[in-house]
């Protein structure tokens, strides 16, 4: 494959839905320019593929007009999303995509993104420090210290049995209210994972 149908393919979510949209552009425009750029639709159906989208991560479909200073931090994240899924992609990769966002928010976008996964099939590369969020999405974790892959293995063997001492402060320095949600997943997980 060549290198167009790599951005085809991978598409990004990045840390900071505040600076990540241009705040020149309406929604609409955001949404619609990897389309543009790489596949472009007659008008008419792209105007429906942005209403789409934005249906798709839980947003009005008529807000295409607005620009990304009319939205919450939580709403711009999911423009953010949207814009990412514009092309299809099989796999997004995902830098902090929760962290500069509120607390009650967070899980929202987590459980978007997790409806999305399951919904179209897609890979995340998920970048984060948050072993909830991580946890949350993610099957496998490789664990990265000074460059350097440490650890690697599945999310629920790195959690229970952290060999690196990096991982085990990474888990030490988890609120107490993520790891109580990251026993209960690591439960359901192991729950849903036995033979029957």
């Amino acid at each position: 494959a060549g290198r167009g149908e790599f951005r085809r393919s991978v598409q990004a979510v990045f840390q900071d839905p505040f600076i990540s949209l241009n705040p020149r552009i309406c929604v609409g425009n955001i949404i619609a320019e990897p389309v543009v750029v790489n596949e472009p639709l007659p008008k008419a159906q792209m105007r429906e593929r942005v209403q789409e989208l934005l249906r798709l991560v839980g947003l009005n479909s008529n807000s295409s007009n607005l620009f990304p200073h009319e939205f919450s931090g939580g709403q711009r994240q999911r423009i953010a999303i949207a814009r990412a899924l514009s092309l299809n992609p099989s796999l997004i990769v995902l830098d902090e995509p929760v962290s500069a966002l509120d607390v009650s928010i967070r899980a929202q976008i987590m459980n978007l993104l997790q409806d999305l996964q399951q919904q179209f099939g897609l890979s995340y590369l998920l970048i984060a420090h948050d072993l909830a969020a991580v946890l949350h999405l993610i099957m496998n974790i490789a664990v990265m210290y000074l460059g350097k892959i440490v650890e690697f293995g599945p999310s629920e063997n790195i959690y229970k049995n952290p060999r690196e001492a990096y991982t085990r402060r990474l888990i030490d320095a988890t609120p107490k209210d993520d790891l109580d949600l990251i026993r209960r997943r690591v439960a359901e997980r192991e729950k849903t994972s036995l033979p029957s």
